[in-house]
């Protein structure tokens, strides 16, 4: 059975203690990106594996990149040509082949920043793709790929295409979709409620299903 690996990702708006322990104790493994291992030795957590080129991370951080003996550390020059997240997704296709992967500290900070992470985490194809915050979980669904929702009644959703030729269907919901196709980036899904257990199916494409608490 594939294992699921949490990546704790460099945003500077970090997730809370309670939801950092609750994913690091639903996870096999996880890799700190960067600045992200600041948000997990704050929370009194470790990592498996540090990715990164220790630009953003804290001195406290980088001194103990820089003597770890409890995890594995992957540096990286700075001047290079992929960020610390492309290098991380790569180093868990390495370890973990077929892994799932769950990303926190992911949403926040620079807008710029916050794209090129969701795009990498649409690329990463291997298996299922969450994104675990404080106020909301999302799910990249690629083509074929479903996701049922249970005992969140009165809690909105919103789908999103993230690629050309999206199409999806959406049932459980207050309005539902049938294969119906969804333009790059278009609001036709945004702000929908969930009325009872929910399934979203994408047939074409690639989306992103937002739950928001």
């Amino acid at each position: 059975m594939a294992c699921k690996v949490l990546v704790v990702c460099g945003s500077p708006v970090v997730a809370s203690t309670d939801l950092l322990r609750r994913l690091v104790g639903e996870c096999d493994h996880v890799v700190a990106v960067d600045r992200g291992l600041d948000a997990l030795l704050g929370a009194g957590l470790g990592c498996d594996v540090y990715v990164g080129d220790a630009d953003t991370v804290s001195d406290a951080g980088r001194a103990l990149v820089d003597t770890a003996k409890d995890f594995e550390v992957e540096r990286h020059d700075p001047y290079k040509d992929y960020t610390d997240l492309a290098l991380a997704l790569d180093s868990v296709r390495r370890r973990w082949p077929g892994a799932e992967v769950v990303a926190t500290c992911a949403t926040g900070g620079r807008p710029d920043m916050a794209l090129t992470v969701l795009g990498l985490l649409a690329g990463y194809d291997d298996a299922p793709v969450w994104i675990a915050e404080d106020n909301v979980t999302a799910r990249i669904l690629h083509a074929g790929e479903s996701w049922t929702i249970e005992g969140a009644e009165g809690k909105t959703f919103s789908i999103i295409a993230i690629a050309p030729g999206t199409v999806v269907s959406e049932h459980g919901l207050e309005w539902e979709l049938d294969h119906s196709p969804l333009g790059l980036l278009a609001d036709t899904g945004i702000s929908n409620v969930v009325r009872g257990m929910a399934k979203i199916q994408v047939h074409q494409g690639v989306a992103i299903g937002y739950l928001l608490a």
